[in-house]
Protein backbone atom coordinates (compact mmCIF):
# COMPACT_ATOMS: atom_id res chain seq x y z
CA UNK A 1 0.00 0.00 0.00
CA UNK A 2 1.89 2.87 -0.80
CA UNK A 3 0.72 6.82 0.12
CA UNK A 4 0.54 10.07 -1.12
CA UNK A 5 -0.89 13.59 -1.07
CA UNK A 6 -3.63 15.20 -2.17
CA UNK A 7 -2.71 18.44 -3.96
CA UNK A 8 -5.95 19.20 -5.88
CA UNK A 9 -9.68 19.10 -5.62
CA UNK A 10 -11.96 19.51 -8.58
CA UNK A 11 -15.39 18.23 -7.77
CA UNK A 12 -15.59 14.57 -7.45
CA UNK A 13 -12.23 14.60 -9.38
CA UNK A 14 -8.85 14.69 -6.63
CA UNK A 15 -5.45 15.12 -7.81
CA UNK A 16 -2.18 13.59 -5.40
CA UNK A 17 1.01 13.44 -5.94
CA UNK A 18 3.90 11.23 -4.78
CA UNK A 19 1.50 8.05 -6.64
CA UNK A 20 4.77 7.15 -9.02
CA UNK A 21 4.28 2.83 -8.03
CA UNK A 22 0.27 3.02 -7.96
CA UNK A 23 -1.45 1.92 -11.17
CA UNK A 24 -4.11 3.02 -13.42
CA UNK A 25 -7.61 1.89 -12.25
CA UNK A 26 -6.57 1.38 -8.63
CA UNK A 27 -9.05 1.59 -5.97
CA UNK A 28 -7.41 4.47 -3.48
CA UNK A 29 -8.32 5.74 0.18
CA UNK A 30 -8.41 9.37 0.00
CA UNK A 31 -8.04 11.57 2.80
CA UNK A 32 -8.40 11.68 6.64
CA UNK A 33 -11.83 10.00 5.94
CA UNK A 34 -11.26 7.27 3.59
CA UNK A 35 -13.03 7.61 0.79
CA UNK A 36 -13.38 5.51 -2.09
CA UNK A 37 -11.09 6.42 -5.42
CA UNK A 38 -10.56 5.56 -8.13
CA UNK A 39 -7.77 6.35 -10.23
CA UNK A 40 -8.56 7.31 -13.69
CA UNK A 41 -5.13 8.84 -14.87
CA UNK A 42 -1.79 8.95 -14.92
CA UNK A 43 0.80 12.08 -15.29
CA UNK A 44 4.20 11.12 -13.89
CA UNK A 45 4.02 10.97 -9.97
CA UNK A 46 0.40 12.19 -10.07
CA UNK A 47 -2.72 10.24 -10.38
CA UNK A 48 -6.23 12.13 -11.23
CA UNK A 49 -8.60 10.42 -8.84
CA UNK A 50 -12.79 9.89 -9.45
CA UNK A 51 -13.90 10.06 -5.99
CA UNK A 52 -16.92 7.86 -4.95
CA UNK A 53 -17.84 9.78 -2.35
CA UNK A 54 -19.00 13.37 -1.42
CA UNK A 55 -15.34 15.33 -1.65
CA UNK A 56 -16.57 18.80 0.84
CA UNK A 57 -14.03 19.08 3.01
CA UNK A 58 -10.89 17.47 1.97
CA UNK A 59 -7.66 19.72 2.30
CA UNK A 60 -4.22 19.67 0.05
CA UNK A 61 -1.93 17.60 1.76
CA UNK A 62 -4.31 14.49 3.40
CA UNK A 63 -3.23 11.11 2.74
CA UNK A 64 -4.23 9.08 -0.39
CA UNK A 65 -3.37 5.36 -0.18
CA UNK A 66 -3.89 3.16 -2.83
CA UNK A 67 -5.26 -0.39 -2.52
CA UNK A 68 -3.19 -1.33 -5.49
CA UNK A 69 -6.76 -3.67 -6.54
CA UNK A 70 -9.49 -2.35 -9.36
CA UNK A 71 -12.36 -1.59 -8.72
CA UNK A 72 -13.92 -4.97 -7.68
CA UNK A 73 -17.43 -6.63 -6.90
CA UNK A 74 -17.99 -9.40 -4.73
CA UNK A 75 -19.84 -12.34 -6.43
CA UNK A 76 -21.63 -14.97 -4.45
CA UNK A 77 -24.68 -16.26 -2.82
CA UNK A 78 -26.43 -12.89 -1.02
CA UNK A 79 -26.27 -10.71 -4.12
CA UNK A 80 -30.38 -11.57 -5.18
CA UNK A 81 -33.12 -9.17 -3.56
CA UNK A 82 -30.73 -7.18 -2.46
CA UNK A 83 -30.07 -3.61 -3.30
CA UNK A 84 -26.78 -1.79 -3.46
CA UNK A 85 -25.19 1.86 -4.96
CA UNK A 86 -23.01 1.56 -8.14
CA UNK A 87 -20.06 -0.03 -6.29
CA UNK A 88 -22.17 -2.34 -4.25
CA UNK A 89 -22.08 -1.21 -1.16
CA UNK A 90 -25.44 -2.73 0.37
CA UNK A 91 -27.85 0.01 0.98
CA UNK A 92 -30.04 -1.68 3.81
CA UNK A 93 -26.81 -2.76 5.98
CA UNK A 94 -25.80 0.38 5.12
CA UNK A 95 -28.52 2.68 6.44
CA UNK A 96 -28.74 0.45 10.26
CA UNK A 97 -24.88 0.81 10.17
CA UNK A 98 -25.12 4.52 10.00
CA UNK A 99 -28.13 5.61 11.17
CA UNK A 100 -28.98 7.61 8.25
CA UNK A 101 -31.03 7.82 5.12
CA UNK A 102 -27.99 9.58 3.47
CA UNK A 103 -24.88 8.42 2.29
CA UNK A 104 -21.93 8.94 4.80
CA UNK A 105 -18.68 9.33 3.97
CA UNK A 106 -15.82 6.79 5.11
CA UNK A 107 -18.14 3.84 6.00
CA UNK A 108 -16.48 0.53 5.67
CA UNK A 109 -18.47 -2.40 5.17
CA UNK A 110 -18.17 -5.50 3.17
CA UNK A 111 -20.46 -5.97 0.05
CA UNK A 112 -21.66 -9.11 0.85
CA UNK A 113 -23.26 -10.19 4.62
CA UNK A 114 -20.52 -11.99 6.22
CA UNK A 115 -22.80 -13.64 8.93
CA UNK A 116 -25.53 -15.27 6.99
CA UNK A 117 -24.99 -18.78 6.78
CA UNK A 118 -25.72 -20.41 3.65
CA UNK A 119 -26.14 -24.60 3.17
CA UNK A 120 -23.67 -25.70 0.80
CA UNK A 121 -24.09 -29.27 -1.31
CA UNK A 122 -20.91 -30.05 -3.37
CA UNK A 123 -21.39 -31.79 -6.66
CA UNK A 124 -17.86 -32.87 -6.86
CA UNK A 125 -15.81 -35.57 -5.15
CA UNK A 126 -12.10 -34.73 -3.36
CA UNK A 127 -9.65 -36.50 -5.84
CA UNK A 128 -11.47 -34.70 -9.05
CA UNK A 129 -9.72 -32.76 -11.52
CA UNK A 130 -11.28 -29.49 -12.00
CA UNK A 131 -10.99 -26.29 -13.61
CA UNK A 132 -12.05 -22.92 -14.15
CA UNK A 133 -15.52 -22.52 -14.40
CA UNK A 134 -16.50 -25.94 -13.28
CA UNK A 135 -19.73 -26.30 -10.60
CA UNK A 136 -18.26 -27.38 -7.67
CA UNK A 137 -21.67 -27.52 -5.54
CA UNK A 138 -24.80 -25.59 -5.07
CA UNK A 139 -26.29 -22.68 -2.22
CA UNK A 140 -30.60 -22.55 -2.10
CA UNK A 141 -30.10 -18.82 -2.21
CA UNK A 142 -34.13 -18.11 -2.67
CA UNK A 143 -36.64 -20.32 -3.50
CA UNK A 144 -35.90 -19.94 -7.21
CA UNK A 145 -32.37 -19.28 -7.75
CA UNK A 146 -30.16 -22.17 -7.23
CA UNK A 147 -26.72 -20.04 -6.63
CA UNK A 148 -23.78 -21.94 -8.65
CA UNK A 149 -20.18 -22.11 -6.83
CA UNK A 150 -17.89 -22.25 -9.91
CA UNK A 151 -14.23 -22.35 -9.81
CA UNK A 152 -12.28 -18.90 -10.14
CA UNK A 153 -10.87 -18.07 -13.19
CA UNK A 154 -7.06 -18.96 -13.67
CA UNK A 155 -7.69 -21.59 -10.90
CA UNK A 156 -6.97 -25.49 -11.87
CA UNK A 157 -6.33 -28.54 -10.24
CA UNK A 158 -7.09 -31.35 -7.79
CA UNK A 159 -9.91 -31.40 -5.42
CA UNK A 160 -8.18 -32.31 -1.95
CA UNK A 161 -11.20 -31.02 0.42
CA UNK A 162 -14.53 -30.93 0.25
CA UNK A 163 -17.76 -30.90 2.81
CA UNK A 164 -20.91 -30.11 3.07
CA UNK A 165 -22.52 -28.16 5.32
CA UNK A 166 -23.65 -24.23 6.39
CA UNK A 167 -20.99 -21.72 5.72
CA UNK A 168 -20.79 -17.88 5.59
CA UNK A 169 -19.56 -16.19 2.69
CA UNK A 170 -15.71 -15.87 3.52
CA UNK A 171 -15.62 -19.40 5.19
CA UNK A 172 -13.31 -21.96 3.50
CA UNK A 173 -15.65 -24.67 1.65
CA UNK A 174 -12.69 -26.49 -0.43
CA UNK A 175 -9.17 -26.70 -1.15
CA UNK A 176 -7.62 -27.38 -4.74
CA UNK A 177 -4.51 -28.53 -5.17
CA UNK A 178 -2.81 -26.87 -8.21
CA UNK A 179 -0.58 -27.78 -11.01
CA UNK A 180 2.47 -25.75 -9.05
CA UNK A 181 1.62 -27.47 -6.04
CA UNK A 182 0.35 -24.96 -3.71
CA UNK A 183 -3.21 -24.79 -2.30
CA UNK A 184 -6.01 -23.07 -3.32
CA UNK A 185 -8.51 -22.47 -0.65
CA UNK A 186 -11.63 -21.34 -1.54
CA UNK A 187 -14.90 -19.84 -0.33
CA UNK A 188 -18.25 -19.34 -1.59
CA UNK A 189 -17.22 -15.85 -2.70
CA UNK A 190 -15.04 -14.48 -5.39
CA UNK A 191 -14.33 -11.35 -6.82
CA UNK A 192 -14.19 -10.35 -10.06
CA UNK A 193 -12.80 -6.25 -11.83
CA UNK A 194 -15.88 -4.39 -13.16
CA UNK A 195 -14.63 -3.01 -16.12
CA UNK A 196 -13.08 -6.99 -17.14
CA UNK A 197 -15.68 -8.69 -19.22
CA UNK A 198 -16.13 -12.43 -17.73
CA UNK A 199 -14.11 -15.00 -19.88
CA UNK A 200 -16.64 -17.54 -22.13
CA UNK A 201 -15.72 -20.51 -24.15
CA UNK A 202 -18.00 -19.46 -27.21
CA UNK A 203 -20.17 -16.57 -28.04
CA UNK A 204 -23.31 -18.14 -29.96
CA UNK A 205 -25.57 -16.35 -32.08
CA UNK A 206 -29.42 -15.55 -30.32
CA UNK A 207 -32.90 -16.98 -31.47
CA UNK A 208 -34.91 -17.35 -28.88
CA UNK A 209 -36.99 -14.32 -28.08
CA UNK A 210 -36.95 -12.64 -24.85
CA UNK A 211 -41.33 -12.62 -23.85
CA UNK A 212 -42.01 -9.39 -22.25
CA UNK A 213 -45.93 -10.09 -22.31
CA UNK A 214 -45.96 -6.36 -24.02
CA UNK A 215 -47.70 -6.46 -27.28
CA UNK A 216 -46.37 -4.36 -28.95
CA UNK A 217 -42.61 -5.26 -28.17
CA UNK A 218 -43.21 -9.22 -28.35
CA UNK A 219 -45.64 -8.42 -32.20
CA UNK A 220 -43.30 -6.06 -33.88
CA UNK A 221 -40.00 -5.41 -32.36
CA UNK A 222 -39.03 -8.43 -30.31
CA UNK A 223 -35.40 -8.26 -28.83
CA UNK A 224 -34.02 -12.12 -28.40
CA UNK A 225 -32.32 -13.60 -24.98
CA UNK A 226 -28.61 -12.09 -25.49
CA UNK A 227 -30.04 -8.93 -27.59
CA UNK A 228 -29.49 -5.41 -26.81
CA UNK A 229 -31.96 -2.80 -26.99
CA UNK A 230 -32.55 0.54 -26.52
CA UNK A 231 -35.26 2.95 -25.61
CA UNK A 232 -34.77 6.24 -26.01
CA UNK A 233 -37.44 9.01 -25.89
CA UNK A 234 -38.38 12.29 -24.14
CA UNK A 235 -39.64 12.88 -20.77
CA UNK A 236 -42.63 11.46 -19.62
CA UNK A 237 -43.37 9.17 -22.69
CA UNK A 238 -42.90 6.24 -20.36
CA UNK A 239 -39.15 5.03 -20.38
CA UNK A 240 -39.07 3.83 -17.00
CA UNK A 241 -42.36 2.11 -16.86
CA UNK A 242 -41.82 0.14 -20.34
CA UNK A 243 -38.13 -0.79 -18.82
CA UNK A 244 -40.43 -2.12 -15.09
CA UNK A 245 -42.98 -4.04 -17.40
CA UNK A 246 -40.14 -5.80 -18.75
CA UNK A 247 -38.46 -6.18 -15.79
CA UNK A 248 -41.22 -7.78 -13.92
CA UNK A 249 -42.73 -10.13 -16.74
CA UNK A 250 -39.91 -11.43 -19.17
CA UNK A 251 -39.43 -14.83 -19.19
CA UNK A 252 -35.31 -14.88 -17.40
CA UNK A 253 -34.18 -16.15 -14.56
CA UNK A 254 -32.03 -13.17 -13.48
CA UNK A 255 -33.39 -9.45 -13.32
CA UNK A 256 -30.43 -6.92 -12.78
CA UNK A 257 -32.39 -3.09 -12.73
CA UNK A 258 -29.80 -0.33 -12.16
CA UNK A 259 -31.53 2.79 -11.62
CA UNK A 260 -28.37 4.86 -13.35
CA UNK A 261 -29.08 9.26 -11.95
CA UNK A 262 -33.06 8.56 -12.37
CA UNK A 263 -35.24 10.24 -9.66
CA UNK A 264 -35.10 9.19 -6.40
CA UNK A 265 -38.90 8.47 -6.40
CA UNK A 266 -38.82 5.68 -9.83
CA UNK A 267 -36.15 3.56 -7.32
CA UNK A 268 -39.00 3.39 -4.63
CA UNK A 269 -41.43 2.60 -7.35
CA UNK A 270 -39.67 -0.49 -7.98
CA UNK A 271 -38.95 -0.88 -4.21
CA UNK A 272 -42.56 -0.81 -3.39
CA UNK A 273 -43.79 -2.89 -6.23
CA UNK A 274 -41.49 -5.31 -7.01
CA UNK A 275 -41.96 -7.60 -3.68
CA UNK A 276 -45.75 -7.64 -4.16
CA UNK A 277 -45.61 -8.71 -7.59
CA UNK A 278 -45.57 -12.27 -8.19
CA UNK A 279 -43.48 -14.14 -11.14
CA UNK A 280 -45.94 -15.58 -13.55
CA UNK A 281 -43.71 -18.07 -14.21
CA UNK A 282 -42.50 -19.17 -10.25
CA UNK A 283 -45.90 -17.96 -8.27
CA UNK A 284 -43.14 -16.30 -6.17
CA UNK A 285 -42.43 -12.72 -5.19
CA UNK A 286 -40.34 -10.94 -8.41
CA UNK A 287 -37.77 -9.73 -5.98
CA UNK A 288 -36.92 -13.62 -5.54
CA UNK A 289 -34.48 -13.10 -8.65
CA UNK A 290 -33.77 -9.19 -8.64
CA UNK A 291 -30.68 -7.55 -7.74
CA UNK A 292 -31.03 -3.91 -7.67
CA UNK A 293 -28.32 -1.03 -7.96
CA UNK A 294 -29.47 2.42 -7.35
CA UNK A 295 -27.40 4.92 -8.24
CA UNK A 296 -30.11 8.14 -8.02
CA UNK A 297 -29.13 11.63 -9.32
CA UNK A 298 -28.34 12.72 -5.57
CA UNK A 299 -25.44 10.34 -5.46
CA UNK A 300 -22.13 10.72 -6.37
CA UNK A 301 -21.56 11.73 -10.07
CA UNK A 302 -18.60 9.14 -10.26
CA UNK A 303 -20.39 6.21 -8.91
CA UNK A 304 -22.48 6.81 -11.16
CA UNK A 305 -20.16 6.19 -14.01
CA UNK A 306 -19.20 2.43 -11.85
CA UNK A 307 -22.80 1.64 -11.86
CA UNK A 308 -23.51 0.37 -15.14
CA UNK A 309 -20.12 -1.79 -14.78
CA UNK A 310 -21.33 -3.19 -11.26
CA UNK A 311 -24.63 -4.25 -12.99
CA UNK A 312 -23.16 -5.82 -15.40
CA UNK A 313 -20.62 -7.89 -14.02
CA UNK A 314 -23.28 -9.47 -12.01
CA UNK A 315 -25.03 -9.91 -15.16
CA UNK A 316 -22.06 -12.15 -16.20
CA UNK A 317 -21.53 -14.24 -13.05
CA UNK A 318 -24.72 -15.48 -13.23
CA UNK A 319 -24.74 -15.72 -16.67
CA UNK A 320 -21.55 -17.93 -16.39
CA UNK A 321 -24.02 -20.12 -14.03
CA UNK A 322 -26.26 -20.70 -17.25
CA UNK A 323 -28.71 -18.65 -16.27
CA UNK A 324 -30.81 -16.31 -18.32
CA UNK A 325 -30.34 -12.97 -17.62
CA UNK A 326 -31.48 -9.15 -18.09
CA UNK A 327 -29.95 -6.29 -17.59
CA UNK A 328 -32.03 -2.93 -17.14
CA UNK A 329 -30.24 0.42 -16.90
CA UNK A 330 -32.13 3.36 -16.49
CA UNK A 331 -30.83 5.44 -17.90
CA UNK A 332 -27.53 5.24 -19.84
CA UNK A 333 -27.61 8.92 -20.64
CA UNK A 334 -27.14 9.89 -16.94
CA UNK A 335 -24.40 7.83 -17.17
CA UNK A 336 -22.69 9.62 -20.46
CA UNK A 337 -23.40 12.46 -18.47
CA UNK A 338 -21.47 11.36 -15.62
CA UNK A 339 -18.22 10.52 -17.96
CA UNK A 340 -18.66 14.01 -19.75
CA UNK A 341 -18.38 15.51 -16.35
CA UNK A 342 -15.52 13.66 -15.04
CA UNK A 343 -13.57 14.29 -19.42
CA UNK A 344 -14.61 18.17 -18.19
CA UNK A 345 -12.13 17.82 -14.94
CA UNK A 346 -9.79 16.21 -16.61
CA UNK A 347 -9.44 18.64 -18.90
CA UNK A 348 -9.64 16.30 -22.32
CA UNK A 349 -10.53 17.18 -25.73
CA UNK A 350 -14.55 17.29 -26.07
CA UNK A 351 -16.14 15.65 -28.80
CA UNK A 352 -19.88 16.05 -29.96
CA UNK A 353 -22.21 18.36 -27.46
CA UNK A 354 -19.22 18.35 -25.38
CA UNK A 355 -19.06 14.12 -24.64
CA UNK A 356 -15.61 12.59 -24.42
CA UNK A 357 -14.12 11.34 -27.48
CA UNK A 358 -14.68 7.80 -26.48
CA UNK A 359 -18.14 7.98 -25.58
CA UNK A 360 -18.76 5.73 -29.03
CA UNK A 361 -16.08 2.97 -27.21
CA UNK A 362 -17.31 3.18 -23.95
CA UNK A 363 -20.92 2.03 -25.33
CA UNK A 364 -19.65 -0.16 -27.34
CA UNK A 365 -18.30 -1.98 -24.34
CA UNK A 366 -21.16 -2.13 -22.42
CA UNK A 367 -23.28 -3.49 -25.08
CA UNK A 368 -21.02 -5.92 -26.08
CA UNK A 369 -21.02 -7.77 -22.78
CA UNK A 370 -24.62 -8.78 -23.08
CA UNK A 371 -24.98 -11.98 -25.53
CA UNK A 372 -25.73 -15.71 -25.73
CA UNK A 373 -22.68 -17.95 -24.53
CA UNK A 374 -21.01 -21.14 -23.82
CA UNK A 375 -19.90 -21.29 -20.63
CA UNK A 376 -16.34 -21.89 -19.89
CA UNK A 377 -16.50 -24.97 -17.21
CA UNK A 378 -18.00 -28.46 -16.60
CA UNK A 379 -20.70 -29.34 -16.95
CA UNK A 380 -21.59 -27.22 -20.48
CA UNK A 381 -24.28 -24.64 -20.49
CA UNK A 382 -25.19 -21.86 -22.06
CA UNK A 383 -26.15 -18.31 -20.73
CA UNK A 384 -27.59 -15.27 -21.94
CA UNK A 385 -27.77 -11.81 -20.45
CA UNK A 386 -30.04 -9.27 -22.85
CA UNK A 387 -29.24 -5.60 -22.33
CA UNK A 388 -31.89 -3.01 -22.50
CA UNK A 389 -30.84 0.72 -22.01
CA UNK A 390 -32.91 3.58 -21.52
CA UNK A 391 -31.64 7.16 -23.11
CA UNK A 392 -33.08 10.10 -22.15
CA UNK A 393 -32.02 12.75 -25.18
CA UNK A 394 -33.04 16.74 -24.19
CA UNK A 395 -36.01 17.71 -25.80
CA UNK A 396 -36.51 14.04 -27.31
CA UNK A 397 -34.07 14.79 -30.31
CA UNK A 398 -32.71 11.64 -30.68
CA UNK A 399 -29.91 12.90 -33.41
CA UNK A 400 -27.46 13.82 -29.99
CA UNK A 401 -24.61 11.94 -29.54
CA UNK A 402 -25.70 9.61 -26.95
CA UNK A 403 -28.66 8.62 -28.83
CA UNK A 404 -26.96 7.69 -32.16
CA UNK A 405 -23.71 5.73 -30.62
CA UNK A 406 -25.82 3.35 -29.25
CA UNK A 407 -28.23 2.82 -32.41
CA UNK A 408 -24.99 2.22 -33.95
CA UNK A 409 -24.61 -1.09 -31.35
CA UNK A 410 -27.67 -2.17 -30.24
CA UNK A 411 -30.51 -4.12 -32.96
CA UNK A 412 -33.81 -2.94 -31.51
CA UNK A 413 -35.24 0.58 -31.02
CA UNK A 414 -37.99 1.11 -29.46
CA UNK A 415 -38.78 4.82 -30.08
CA UNK A 416 -40.80 6.57 -27.56
CA UNK A 417 -43.12 9.06 -28.95
CA UNK A 418 -44.39 12.39 -26.66
CA UNK A 419 -47.25 12.72 -29.46
CA UNK A 420 -48.57 8.83 -28.60
CA UNK A 421 -47.66 9.84 -24.50
CA UNK A 422 -50.12 12.60 -24.46
CA UNK A 423 -52.78 10.91 -26.43
CA UNK A 424 -52.41 8.44 -23.76
CA UNK A 425 -51.47 5.64 -25.77
CA UNK A 426 -49.24 3.03 -23.74
CA UNK A 427 -46.71 1.85 -24.18
CA UNK A 428 -45.80 5.05 -26.67
CA UNK A 429 -43.16 3.32 -28.51
CA UNK A 430 -43.86 4.36 -32.23
CA UNK A 431 -44.48 1.48 -34.48
CA UNK A 432 -43.38 3.55 -37.93
CA UNK A 433 -40.07 4.94 -36.46
CA UNK A 434 -38.93 1.79 -34.55
CA UNK A 435 -37.25 -1.01 -35.76
CA UNK A 436 -36.01 -4.55 -34.70
CA UNK A 437 -33.50 -6.70 -36.17
CA UNK A 438 -34.59 -9.84 -34.57
CA UNK A 439 -37.59 -9.72 -36.55
CA UNK A 440 -36.89 -12.43 -39.30
CA UNK A 441 -34.64 -14.75 -36.68
CA UNK A 442 -37.60 -14.71 -33.94
CA UNK A 443 -40.59 -14.96 -36.81
CA UNK A 444 -38.73 -18.46 -37.95
CA UNK A 445 -38.51 -19.25 -34.41
CA UNK A 446 -41.89 -18.97 -33.52
CA UNK A 447 -43.35 -20.37 -36.76
CA UNK A 448 -40.95 -23.86 -36.21
CA UNK A 449 -41.60 -23.68 -32.31
CA UNK A 450 -45.38 -22.87 -32.16
CA UNK A 451 -46.76 -24.34 -35.64
CA UNK A 452 -48.33 -20.66 -36.10
CA UNK A 453 -47.78 -18.48 -39.31
CA UNK A 454 -46.65 -15.95 -36.56
CA UNK A 455 -44.51 -14.09 -39.29
CA UNK A 456 -47.40 -13.71 -41.75
CA UNK A 457 -49.50 -12.04 -39.62
CA UNK A 458 -47.34 -9.97 -38.11
CA UNK A 459 -46.54 -8.82 -41.79
CA UNK A 460 -49.71 -8.17 -42.30
CA UNK A 461 -50.57 -6.24 -39.14
CA UNK A 462 -48.10 -4.01 -39.71
CA UNK A 463 -48.48 -3.41 -43.40
CA UNK A 464 -51.79 -2.07 -42.46
CA UNK A 465 -50.61 0.42 -40.18
CA UNK A 466 -48.10 1.55 -42.67
CA UNK A 467 -51.26 2.12 -45.43
CA UNK A 468 -53.27 3.76 -42.72
CA UNK A 469 -50.33 6.45 -42.18
CA UNK A 470 -50.61 7.02 -45.38
CA UNK A 471 -54.43 6.97 -46.06
CA UNK A 472 -54.02 9.83 -43.09
CA UNK A 473 -53.11 12.29 -45.62
CA UNK A 474 -55.70 12.25 -47.87
CA UNK A 475 -58.19 12.04 -45.00
CA UNK A 476 -56.62 15.24 -43.75
CA UNK A 477 -57.02 17.35 -47.12
CA UNK A 478 -60.41 15.79 -48.29
CA UNK A 479 -62.48 14.01 -45.38
CA UNK A 480 -63.27 10.63 -44.61
CA UNK A 481 -65.74 9.97 -47.13
CA UNK A 482 -63.36 10.63 -50.61
CA UNK A 483 -61.78 7.12 -49.37
CA UNK A 484 -62.87 3.70 -51.01
CA UNK A 485 -64.91 0.98 -48.84
CA UNK A 486 -61.63 -1.16 -49.11
CA UNK A 487 -59.84 2.02 -47.55
CA UNK A 488 -62.49 2.49 -45.03
CA UNK A 489 -61.74 -1.06 -44.05
CA UNK A 490 -58.28 -0.87 -43.51
CA UNK A 491 -58.52 2.16 -41.69
CA UNK A 492 -61.23 0.78 -38.90
CA UNK A 493 -58.89 -2.39 -38.86
CA UNK A 494 -55.23 -0.38 -38.20
CA UNK A 495 -57.57 1.39 -35.54
CA UNK A 496 -58.75 -2.02 -33.98
CA UNK A 497 -54.69 -3.18 -34.33
CA UNK A 498 -53.47 0.37 -32.29
CA UNK A 499 -56.79 0.90 -29.99
CA UNK A 500 -57.53 -3.18 -29.00
CA UNK A 501 -53.80 -4.52 -29.73
CA UNK A 502 -51.48 -2.65 -29.03
CA UNK A 503 -52.60 0.27 -26.42
CA UNK A 504 -52.07 -1.82 -22.72
CA UNK A 505 -52.90 -0.40 -19.30
CA UNK A 506 -49.73 -1.49 -17.17
CA UNK A 507 -51.53 -0.85 -13.98
CA UNK A 508 -54.34 -3.53 -14.94
CA UNK A 509 -54.07 -6.22 -13.17
CA UNK A 510 -55.52 -8.14 -16.11
CA UNK A 511 -53.70 -6.00 -19.37
CA UNK A 512 -50.35 -5.81 -17.84
CA UNK A 513 -48.76 -8.66 -19.40
CA UNK A 514 -50.06 -10.74 -21.93
CA UNK A 515 -49.01 -14.44 -22.89
CA UNK A 516 -47.65 -15.10 -26.26
CA UNK A 517 -50.76 -17.66 -26.60
CA UNK A 518 -53.28 -14.48 -25.54
CA UNK A 519 -50.69 -12.22 -27.77
CA UNK A 520 -52.23 -14.89 -31.32
CA UNK A 521 -55.22 -14.99 -30.20
CA UNK A 522 -55.84 -11.27 -30.00
CA UNK A 523 -54.06 -10.69 -33.43
CA UNK A 524 -55.88 -13.49 -35.60
CA UNK A 525 -59.21 -12.72 -34.78
CA UNK A 526 -58.50 -8.51 -35.96
CA UNK A 527 -57.33 -10.15 -39.06
CA UNK A 528 -59.51 -12.48 -38.92
CA UNK A 529 -62.20 -9.74 -39.22
CA UNK A 530 -59.79 -7.86 -41.39
CA UNK A 531 -60.11 -11.07 -44.29
CA UNK A 532 -63.54 -11.62 -44.02
CA UNK A 533 -64.87 -8.19 -44.31
CA UNK A 534 -62.88 -7.85 -46.71
CA UNK A 535 -64.21 -10.77 -48.88
CA UNK A 536 -67.73 -9.69 -48.12
CA UNK A 537 -66.90 -6.15 -49.68
CA UNK A 538 -65.97 -8.37 -52.71
CA UNK A 539 -69.54 -10.11 -52.60
CA UNK A 540 -71.24 -7.05 -52.76
CA UNK A 541 -71.53 -6.01 -49.00
CA UNK A 542 -71.56 -2.16 -47.89
CA UNK A 543 -68.80 -1.27 -45.18
CA UNK A 544 -71.60 0.44 -43.81
CA UNK A 545 -73.38 -2.38 -43.18
CA UNK A 546 -70.35 -4.47 -41.94
CA UNK A 547 -70.05 -1.82 -39.22
CA UNK A 548 -73.57 -1.29 -38.06
CA UNK A 549 -74.22 -5.38 -37.88
CA UNK A 550 -70.97 -5.81 -36.36
CA UNK A 551 -70.84 -3.67 -33.04
CA UNK A 552 -71.50 -6.19 -30.24
CA UNK A 553 -68.17 -8.31 -32.49
CA UNK A 554 -65.59 -5.61 -32.31
CA UNK A 555 -66.76 -4.72 -28.92
CA UNK A 556 -66.08 -8.49 -27.85
CA UNK A 557 -62.65 -8.24 -29.94
CA UNK A 558 -62.05 -5.04 -27.92
CA UNK A 559 -62.29 -6.05 -24.53
CA UNK A 560 -60.09 -9.53 -25.57
CA UNK A 561 -57.68 -7.96 -23.76
CA UNK A 562 -59.43 -7.84 -20.02
CA UNK A 563 -59.89 -11.82 -20.51
CA UNK A 564 -57.63 -13.38 -17.94
CA UNK A 565 -55.30 -15.94 -19.47
CA UNK A 566 -56.81 -18.86 -17.60
CA UNK A 567 -60.00 -17.68 -19.81
CA UNK A 568 -57.89 -17.99 -23.31
CA UNK A 569 -60.30 -20.08 -25.03
CA UNK A 570 -62.83 -17.66 -25.33
CA UNK A 571 -60.13 -15.61 -27.69
CA UNK A 572 -59.48 -18.37 -29.62
CA UNK A 573 -63.04 -19.48 -30.47
CA UNK A 574 -63.94 -15.61 -31.28
CA UNK A 575 -62.31 -16.42 -34.38
CA UNK A 576 -65.86 -18.37 -35.55
CA UNK A 577 -67.79 -16.24 -34.36
CA UNK A 578 -66.61 -13.66 -36.38
CA UNK A 579 -66.43 -15.42 -39.91
CA UNK A 580 -70.35 -16.92 -39.19
CA UNK A 581 -71.69 -13.04 -37.99
CA UNK A 582 -70.05 -11.60 -41.33
CA UNK A 583 -71.54 -14.48 -43.65
CA UNK A 584 -74.75 -13.66 -42.23
CA UNK A 585 -74.35 -10.32 -42.56
CA UNK A 586 -73.60 -11.12 -46.28
CA UNK A 587 -76.13 -13.60 -46.99
CA UNK A 588 -79.15 -11.31 -45.17
CA UNK A 589 -77.91 -8.81 -47.57
CA UNK A 590 -77.70 -10.51 -50.91
CA UNK A 591 -81.43 -11.74 -50.11
CA UNK A 592 -82.80 -8.54 -49.14
CA UNK A 593 -81.14 -7.28 -52.57
CA UNK A 594 -82.61 -10.76 -54.42
CA UNK A 595 -78.97 -11.83 -55.66
CA UNK A 596 -77.91 -14.00 -53.16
Amino acid sequence: MKQGKIIKVSGPLVVASGMEEANIQDICRVGNLGLIGEIIEMRRDEASIQVYEETSGLAPGEPVVTTGSPLSVELGPGLISQMFDGIQRPLEAFKEQTQSDFLIRGVDLPNLDREVKWTFTPSVEVGQEVSAGDILGTVQETKVVEHRIMVPHRVAGKVVAIEAGDFAVADTVYRIEQTDGSIFEGTLLQKWPVRAPRPVSQKLIPVEPLVTGQRVIDTFFPVTKGGAAAVPGPFGAGKTVVQHQVAKFANVDIVIYVGCGERGNEMTDVLNEFPELIDPATGESIMERTVLIANTSNMPVAAREASIYTGITIAEYFRDMGYNVAIMADSTSRWAEALREMSGRLEEMPGDEGYPAYLGSRIAQYYERAGRVQAIGSPGREGTITAIGAVSPPGGDISEPVTQNTLRIVKVFWGLDAPLAQRRHFPAINWLSSYSLYLDEVGQYINKREKVQWAEKVTKAMNILQKESELEEIVRLVGIDSLSERDRLTMNTARQIREDYLQQNAFDSVDTFTSFRKQVAMLSNILTFEEEAERALELGAYFTELMDGTVVLRDRIARSKFISEDRVEEIEVLSQTIKDEIHEIVAKGGMDHGTY
